[in-house]
């Protein structure tokens, strides 16, 4: 553990303007504040600090980081208080020991409720100063490299995997690779013990069979450069296990089929020697289709510069080799903190400047509904993998892998996604859900109405654009339960012979424990509370002595009329497949939205639910209808098939093969209809259709 006087001493040698009594000062109240308390090595709490801070100075921060580092702990696990913090030390170090200090822990809280708002907590405040983040990286470091003493494996690996999902990829985003594969490493020990064990000891066993092979092939690379003028720093290693592990779970191979299990780094003094160097490296070895990548001309998102290739060496061996220059280098290892703004006397607000995903990310953040769906977006907006895009104009946009037309969008304004209704990629129109590869050029055609397809979620890939699609839903879902709560309202209003004046349904709501008219219809539309208790609550007595109602029987006087039925909260469509037309009947359940059936629907006969009569509207815009179809087996049969489907305006949603023989075979086809109507003109066109032996509705 570092003294007192040598954590000053440190900081003093790369800042000499270093405010050393407030070092002096956070040290003493720090370790006074923690007294005999015991870290699960047993050694003294206050080491952990100390360890901190002195992580902080190798990457030379300002003595307020310092500070925060070594009083991070004080407000969380003593008596020490913000406003104490706040009178001692400044209102500037006390908001950084705030933002990395957790919320208090609330006993109704579920884990994933208390992880999810302190990591909220978290975000806000390193949006606000990235040296929250800095300080947090530092106490996660230290954190994962004592892990091992905490005897609880469930807390071991629940930390483990947090720093795999949320940490690493943070280091990663703002450029600080060394903390990065670090933090991944330890984290791969503790969740795939058994993968790492066997993965060093192959390492090992490679090592003493070939001698001092990265040593050597080092020496040639720069004497190669040296012989073409370049005068170069070459090192060499084997990869991490980790990188190792990911690479054969990505590839889907074994570790003996792993040639390039070896990495090189050349070093050089300007970008220019960069590409000579290149030119020397490509000259001398074959390049590896595919595996070249100039993060020079065209740098990641996080301000990282490099170019890596891979090449056959004369070992028959396949080395990743990457080159830069030395100051490349220092901020490929300490990101953001190798040119931090404290030496321009900033306060770190220039973070969100310079990393524009940390607005996205509290976008994503803001979005979410629940502590699983906040979770779910963070890991998710810290996806590593990603491809390079751009757009009409050139501009270079950056997406996790596997994003469609549909991330595009999002990721070049919220608006462009939400109005999106199709996609040119390289001048070709294509499918939304087209999957976008490094280089390609992406044109969004839009509409004037902003409504983002609920399907899109299926297959977005970034956190943004299925946070704004989940945001959508939700309002559209709230809409349609509102509606529906408002209809039944008014029809229990009807049977009870009232109106719902401010004199009715006052009392009404105070008796229910509820705010206002929208949270009562909400709670009826989705079968919260029932007619009856909302009856006694709007005339008591109203149900004394009634009977409970029957599940199955008839409906009230009042219909439900059901404009533009669409799946969500408020009402789903049975798998009988009901279209416009047909006679239908919505069944309510508790806690679950209203299923609406077709009349003759099978099911209902062991349906359990209470029975509620539902009408098409007016604005029904149509349905999904579902016909078997038995063709006979010959060339051209299908295509007659889709013809007669095409000329009749139907859009074939879904086709599957159900049966095959020699002599016929049987078609599912989902299609889109206009009503009743028009799927019986359908089907009668069908039936001409030459290859057609027989068609059939199906209800399931």
């Amino acid at each position: 553990m570092l003294r007192q006087y040598e954590l000053v001493e440190r900081v003093k040698a790369y800042d000499p303007d270093a405010d050393e009594d407030l070092l002096n000062r956070a040290y003493v109240f720090s370790m006074k504040a923690h007294g005999s308390q015991l870290r699960a090595s047993g050694d003294p709490y206050f080491s952990h600090p100390i360890e901190v801070a002195g992580i902080l100075t190798d990457l030379k921060l300002d003595d307020e980081t310092i500070a925060t580092g070594i009083l991070h702990d004080t407000i969380e696990d003593t008596v020490a208080t913000q406003d104490e913090i706040d009178r001692l030390f400044g209102k500037s170090v006390g908001r950084l020991v705030d933002g990395v200090t957790k919320l208090s822990k609330i006993e109704a809280q579920t884990d994933s409720e208390r992880q999810a708002e302190n990591l909220r907590k978290f975000l806000l405040a390193m949006s606000n100063d990235i040296r929250v983040l800095l300080v947090k990286l530092a106490d996660r470091l230290h954190n994962m490299r004592t892990l091992h003493f905490i005897k609880s494996e469930d807390k071991r690996r629940r930390i483990a995997r947090e720093t795999m999902d949320i940490y690493a990829p943070l280091a990663e985003r703002i450029g600080m690779y060394g903390f990065m594969d670090e933090l991944q490493e330890l984290a791969f020990r503790e969740l795939e013990p058994d993968g790492h064990a066997t993965i060093a000891a192959r390492l090992a066993k490679l090592r003493e069979g070939g001698g001092d092979t990265v040593a050597r092939i080092a020496s040639g690379i720069k004497l190669v450069l040296a012989q073409k003028g370049i005068e170069a720093e070459v090192t060499g290693r084997e990869k991490r296990p980790y990188s190792i592990w990911r690479k054969m779970q990505g590839r889907a191979m074994a570790f003996e089929a792993l040639s390039d299990v070896m990495a090189f780094r050349i070093l050089v003094d300007d970008e220019a020697e960069c590409y000579r160097a290149l030119g020397v490296v490509h000259g001398r070895w074959p390049m590896v289709p595919g595996r070249f990548k100039d993060f020079i001309s065209t740098p990641k998102r996080n301000g990282y510069k490099s170019i890596h290739t891979t090449v056959l060496h004369n070992e028959n061996a396949r080395i990743e080799v990457q080159i830069r220059t030395r100051r490349m280098h220092e901020e490929a290892e300490f990101g953001l903190a190798a040119h931090w703004a404290y030496k321009q006397g900033g306060d770190g607000a220039m973070a969100r400047e310079a990393y524009p995903w940390l607005e996205d990310l509290l976008e994503v953040l803001h979005d979410a509904a629940t502590p699983e769906e906040l979770l779910e977006n963070a890991r998710l907006a810290m996806f590593q993998d990603q491809v390079f895009v751009f757009t009409p104009k050139g501009a270079l946009h950056q997406l996790p892998r596997e994003s469609t037309p549909v991330d595009f969008a999002y990721a070049v304004h919220s608006d462009l996604g939400d109005s999106c209704v199709g996609a040119k990629v390289n001048g070709r129109v294509v499918p939304l859900r087209t999957r976008l590869v490094n280089g390609d050029q992406v044109e969004i055609l839009r509409s004037k109405v902003k409504a983002p397809d609920p399907a899109w979620e299926g297959f977005v890939a970034s956190a943004k654009a299925r946070a704004a699609v989940r945001r959508h839903v939700r309002h559209k879902n709230l809409q349609e339960s509102q509606a529906m709560g408002g209809k039944l309202l008014d029809s229990l209003a009807l049977r009870l012979k009232i109106s719902l004046g401010d004199e009715t349904l006052g009392p009404a709501l105070s008796r229910l424990k509820l705010g206002d008219r929208q949270a009562l219809e909400l709670a009826m539309a989705r079968n919260q509370l029932t007619d009856a208790q909302v009856s006694e609550a709007l005339v008591p007595g109203s149900t004394a002595g009634q009977k409970p109602r029957r599940k199955r029987g008839k409906p009230g006087p009042a219909a439900v009329s059901i404009h533009g039925l669409t799946a969500g909260v408020a009402f789903e469509l049975g798998t009988c497949h009901p279209i416009p037309g047909d006679r239908i009947v919505g069944i309510r359940r508790p806690g679950e939205p209203i299923v609406v059936h077709t009349i003759d629907c099978a099911s209902l006969a062991d349906e359990t639910g209470e029975w509620l009569e539902v009408s098409w509207g007016a604005e029904t815009d149509g349905a999904i209808a579902r016909l078997a179809v038995v063709v006979h087996n010959q060339p051209g049969s299908l295509a007659s098939l889709t013809a007669a489907l095409a000329a009749h305006n139907a859009n074939i949603v879904n086709l599957a093969l159900k049966h095959r023989d020699r002599e016929f075979h049987t078609d599912v086809i989902d299609i889109e209809v206009e009503d009743l109507k028009h799927l019986t003109t359908i089907i009668a066109a069908l039936r001409q259709v030459k290859a057609v032996v027989s068609v059939e509705r199906m209800r399931g």
